[in-house]
């Protein structure tokens, strides 16, 4: 049996917490990162100390899981050594139950070369690349061009790189590119050497094998829904499927294997970089929660740009992942509000319409929002649903019937074990 955790928004949804929490509170014997690369920042708090995840499986710290590393993730070995050394600060042994899958692609140094090119040559159009290399990985895993993490075991290795990375030159000499980065290749080789002492196994044979076994499996996602490379806000996406679909091309697992989907929200919303962004607040309550929820990204640092909940976007992520719990975060962040408002139609050309349009950056596109009162009460030291506000609970009902997924978990602080169960 597979259980799925994603995004429903645009990434930066509090998903390391909550991989952390049922890994430890529901009895998931494999934790499985299935698309993205070191973009992600999933945060933890362990022993109240704060530690970023950006490949590694968020069920690292609980020696009795295994972590699985998926094809379809695009990996970054320098970034993963340096996360490693993180882990291993911890007291954490990461070598003994982390696995890495023999398919999935490697990003090397003329990757992020490619990216950071590509990014300043957009000039005013730029997308909001987080310049880790991870389009150009992609584009050349569906190009048939890429490394993979097996590739490490032939003794051709050097010499197909060679190959590829003079590909890239020439690429790079298009963009008149000519940054030096002998000190990332430099790094790269170092790490390549680190990465060859994990376990790297063939990845959709061994996690299967684990199903069959009656072993559960909780697959992790990167990024949010409406960042999915068909489904998201094109072209302001990333590279790879961020949906449940994912999760079976992303592991080498049938469709009929997932049972449950996590989706999950923030009591607001965020995101990171370019694109349309309909509830977006440019004024004072945009800053106060931005400043109340430390909304800066974790892998970047940028600050991110912030808004009210986003209902039609969510119920049609809800839709395109058949989400069957939503969890939501951060609620604590609304405390101090007087009023809460939830986008809940987009006005267009005049009318009122309730679903996504093929492009959101275009069509004069406003929000319509409803009102409901704030609760102006701390719910960071709530342990059950009983105990939140009267107000509190009066939104979250208005959410469970609107996108037709009930509210199951309420996250009410940062901390490993806040988290109301509905």
């Amino acid at each position: 049996m597979v259980d799925v955790i994603l995004g429903l928004q645009w990434g930066d949804e509090g998903k390391g917490k909550i991989v952390d929490y049922f890994a430890k509170n529901y009895n998931y014997d494999v934790i499985a990162r299935f698309q993205g690369g070191p973009n992600a920042g999933h945060t933890l708090y362990v022993d109240g100390k704060k530690i970023v995840l950006h490949q590694i499986p968020s069920g690292i710290f609980h020696e009795d899981k295994i972590n699985l590393i998926g094809n379809g993730v695009v990996l970054d070995a320098t970034t993963l050594k340096k996360e490693c050394e993180n882990v291993a600060a911890f007291g954490v042994d990461y070598k003994k139950n982390l696995f890495i899958s023999e398919r999935t692609h490697l990003i090397l140094p003329t990757h992020r070369a490619l990216d950071k090119a590509s990014e300043m040559s957009k000039g005013q159009e730029k997308i909001g690349s987080t310049l880790k290399g991870i389009g150009p990985t992609y584009m050349d895993k569906t190009g048939r061009n890429g490394l993979r993490v097996g590739n490490l075991l032939d003794k051709s290795f050097t010499t197909d790189y060679i190959k590829l990375r003079m590909k890239h030159q020439r690429l790079l000499d298009n963009f008149n590119f000519h940054e030096d980065i002998n000190a990332w290749e430099e790094e790269f080789f170092e790490a390549l050497e680190f990465l060859r002492e994990f376990k790297i196994v063939n990845g959709e044979y061994f996690i299967n094998e684990k199903i069959q076994k009656g072993q559960r499996v909780l697959a992790e996602g990167a990024q949010g829904s409406m960042l999915d490379v068909d489904f998201g806000t094109f072209p302001f996406v990333t590279s790879s499927n961020t949906i449940s679909a994912g999760v079976c091309t992303g592991l080498g697992i049938a469709p009929q294997k997932i049972k449950e989907v996590f989706g999950i929200s923030k009591a607001y919303c965020t995101r990171v970089g370019s694109g349309p962004f309909p509830t977006e607040l440019l004024d004072e309550t945009g800053e106060l929660l931005r400043n109340t929820g430390n909304e800066f990204g974790s892998t970047t640092g940028r600050p991110r740009r912030c808004g009210w909940i986003d209902l039609v976007a969510l119920q049609f992520a809800c839709m395109i992942n058949g989400v069957t719990q939503i969890i939501m975060t951060k609620a604590d962040i609304l405390d101090n509000l007087e009023e809460l408002k939830v986008c809940n139609a987009y006005k267009m050309n005049g009318e009122e319409k309730s679903f996504v349009p093929f492009q959101m950056n275009k069509g004069g596109l406003e929000p319509v929002y409803q009102s409901f009162k704030g609760w102006q009460k701390d719910i960071t030291g709530v342990t059950d649903f009983a105990g939140l506000p009267t107000e509190m609970k009066t939104y979250v009902d208005y959410l469970n019937e609107f996108l037709g997924v009930p509210v199951k978990y309420i996250s009410n602080g940062p901390g490993r074990d806040q988290l109301v169960v509905a």
